[in-house]
């Protein structure tokens, strides 16, 4: 049975029944509490209720202190997702409880962050996060009635996909201006990157003790493989010009180090300190709309190029589906000449 008691301007709703915890609640009128007590007594009649009271006291800054606290570490790029999180409790969402936020209000925020000029895909991501969280709550945490608002707005789309590639004549001038510079391994990591398609953060990994100079084969640890489409193969087979720059940073290796066995890093250096340089480069020879990643785009077209086959292709890039694969190869209309006759 309901309980309700008038407190100053408000009126409180007690309800006891056997089987269920107390349930208080406080509203403006005496119309409203006598509708909600209502509607939560006939709920467990029906033994649909479910206590909503943790996730009113629950703010959003709350839940993503403890998500940070208990699911971030399990993350495969925690740092970007401690980020987002520090993003989130910039906002005024961040006061809100779980049980008060809606859909609109996510809706906004994706509105306010476009508005903002933010790309799509660093969007989408902020509002996934958010979104597993209130999966996380639902199904772990206790608070099983809690509904997700994410699922009732439109997600933004992923990134838009890049198809910029080398143009004629600007690896030449990049290469040159690399080899001056004073990071001495900047070169060897532009050029390595084009023939082994490695992402930025596995190339600066890979150490001496993967390298087999002569099979021209580098095998990767299982411990250092990545799963799904950011995968790297198990053995990545080197072509003529990166045996090339490996073993000129064997030979450049031995003669500073000439009694110590070839251990560490290939690349002596932080990826960090060699993007540095790139970005000064690409400003000096006024090159436009060129990243990093997109020497791997350059890297998987050269392959089909050189007339490998996708599964050729995919066993050299890492991808695991030929979707993946394909969005990374930018062909040029010019190589496909010999083959048309």
């Amino acid at each position: 049975m309901a309980y309700i008691q008038q407190r100053g301007e408000f009126w409180r709703v007690e309800i006891r029944r056997r089987g269920h915890k107390p349930v208080y609640h406080t509203f403006d009128t005496l119309k409203k509490a006598q509708q909600e007590a209502r509607r939560i007594e006939a709920a467990m009649d029906a033994g649909s209720f479910v206590d909503q009271s943790e996730a009113e006291k629950t703010t959003l800054r709350q839940a993503l202190e403890r998500y940070r606290k208990e699911v971030v570490p399990n993350k495969r790029h925690p740092y970007q997702e401690e980020r987002r999180i520090d993003r989130w409790l910039e906002t005024d969402l961040a006061y809100k409880t779980l049980a008060g936020l809606r859909g609109a209000d996510f809706a906004q925020y994706r509105d306010q962050r476009r508005a903002l000029g933010r790309a799509e895909n660093t969007i989408r991501l902020e509002l996934q996060l958010v979104s597993h969280l209130f999966e996380i709550a639902r199904k772990e945490w206790g608070l099983e009635g809690l509904p997700n608002p994410l699922k009732n707005i439109r997600k933004p789309g992923g990134s838009r996909a890049r198809e910029r590639r080398l143009l004629p004549g600007e690896y030449e001038q990049i290469l040159a201006h690399l080899q001056a510079s004073a990071n001495s391994f900047a070169a060897a990591a532009f050029t390595l990157a084009i023939e082994t398609s490695l992402r930025q953060g596995t190339l600066f990994k890979l150490q001496w003790e993967w390298v087999n100079l002569e099979k021209r084969l580098i095998h990767i640890p299982k411990i250092e493989r990545e799963s799904g489409n950011k995968g790297v193969p198990a053995t990545l087979p080197l072509s003529t010009r990166a045996v090339t720059v490996l073993r000129a940073l064997h030979d450049a290796y031995q003669i500073a180090h000439p009694d110590c066995a070839l251990t560490g890093q290939v690349l002596a250096t932080s990826a960090n300190s060699v993007t540095c340089v790139w970005k000064r480069a690409m400003k000096k020879l006024n090159i436009s709309d060129l990243r990093w990643h997109d020497l791997r785009h350059e890297a998987v077209s050269r392959l089909f190029e050189r007339g490998l086959n996708p599964l050729e292709a995919a066993s050299i890039s890492g991808h695991k589906t030929l979707q993946m694969l394909a969005r990374y190869t930018h062909l040029r209309p010019e190589s496909l000449l010999d083959r048309l006759g």
